[in-house]
């Protein structure tokens, strides 16, 4: 988990100034990130789970809640999966006829971090933003990951759009509308964006996604992989509100982050200045034992919106399962809630929007 390799060289006419500057937008261009609960063309995802990241223990039954996840999107919209050749018998027998399997290398599962972050203009155009993944700043090996957000341009045919930024696709959190809630602690870091202002970042990012009004969250990193990434902590479920997680567990670190995070959210308003209304989705108090770890991943926000769903997670702890799913139902009225068992992935410190990245249709 902690071998290193060199960060991908970028290419140098996009490179930064000593000053942080980022490149200007591109003449007669405006890109515009939809919302994930508008229409999706597919999901994709990457059957990535290795011995060498999962270990035995959580090899097997990492795989399965995998495709377990594609098996229950397939039922709603296409499902592309990467694979890697050695891998594709097994992909093919878990995942089954409805997903689609595509030959790629890959070094892991996390398609929400290694993919491209679809976007569209006003012509219709779609383009897949590649945002340089480094491995969440240079603690696994990503090779094969780097590639993947150009070969996922290259197979749904859209036009790859290059930037000096680094970071990962469960960095942002958008409404669809102008207004995304981001994570200092993961898009800031020195160990993705080392000297980069947040002037400057907020710039290119507006220019990439159509944003007008980003909303940082403090975060904290250094206590999971991915320094804290927002789709663990606050989702959108429609544009001016916003369901947030809360740990009440006062001996945890997260504790007096989601309380912050609540505090900034409730007074926050979004690019159109409305007041958000903040949804506060408790996590669960307890989780099966079976894999139940330090890294275990037991939160209810890290779900995902498809055609027609939300898939979302349940970790037996019955009371708080019930809530969540009357909470989703709430919040998103005329699309079925279907909760999946995910302890595998959960204790690989990660959900089931970590697995996906939605191509809009």
């Amino acid at each position: 988990m902690n071998r290193l390799i060199a960060r991908r060289r970028l290419l140098q006419a996009m490179s930064l100034s000593p000053l942080g500057v980022l490149p200007p937008a591109w003449a007669g261009e405006a890109w515009h990130m939809p919302d994930e609960g508008e229409p999706h063309a597919a999901t994709w995802m990457s059957f990535g789970p290795s011995e060498d990241v999962w270990g035995r223990r959580l090899l097997r039954p990492a795989r399965e809640n995998l495709a377990n996840i594609a098996r229950t999107i397939a039922a709603f919209e296409p499902v592309h999966m990467l694979v890697r050749e050695e891998d594709q018998d097994i992909a093919a027998r878990l995942c089954g006829a409805k997903v689609t399997l595509h030959v790629q290398g890959v070094d892991d599962l996390w398609m929400r971090d290694t993919g491209p972050v679809f976007v569209k203009n006003s012509v219709g155009e779609r383009a897949g933003v590649d945002f340089n993944f480094n491995g969440w700043g240079g603690k696994q090996e990503h090779g094969r990951d780097a590639q993947v957000a150009e070969f996922v341009c290259e197979q749904t045919a859209v036009r790859r759009l290059e930037t000096d930024l680094v970071l990962e696709g469960g960095g942002i959190e958008v409404d669809g509308q102008g207004t995304a809630i981001i994570t200092e602690s993961c898009v800031l870091n020195a160990n993705r964006n080392p000297g980069l202002s947040k002037v400057a970042c907020e710039a290119e990012l507006k220019r990439l996604l159509g944003l007008q009004k980003i909303i940082w969250l403090p975060g904290i990193a250094g206590k999971d992989i991915t320094d804290g990434h927002t789709d663990f902590y606050a989702r959108f479920t429609t544009p001016g509100v916003v369901v947030a997680g809360f740990d009440d567990d006062p001996k945890s670190y997260d504790h007096a982050v989601t309380r912050r995070h609540l505090d900034i959210l409730r007074q926050a308003s979004d690019a159109r200045g409305r007041r958000l209304r903040v949804v506060v989705l408790h996590g669960p108090a307890q989780v099966r034992q079976e894999l139940e770890s330090p890294e275990f991943a037991a939160g209810y926000i890290n779900f995902y919106v498809c055609n027609g769903a939300v898939i979302a997670p349940q970790f037996g702890d019955a009371k708080a399962d019930a809530n969540c799913k009357a909470v989703l139902r709430e919040q998103f009225p005329g699309r079925q809630i279907v909760q999946l068992n995910i302890d595998a992935i959960a204790a690989g410190g990660g959900g089931i929007h970590c697995t996906t990245q939605q191509q809009p249709a």
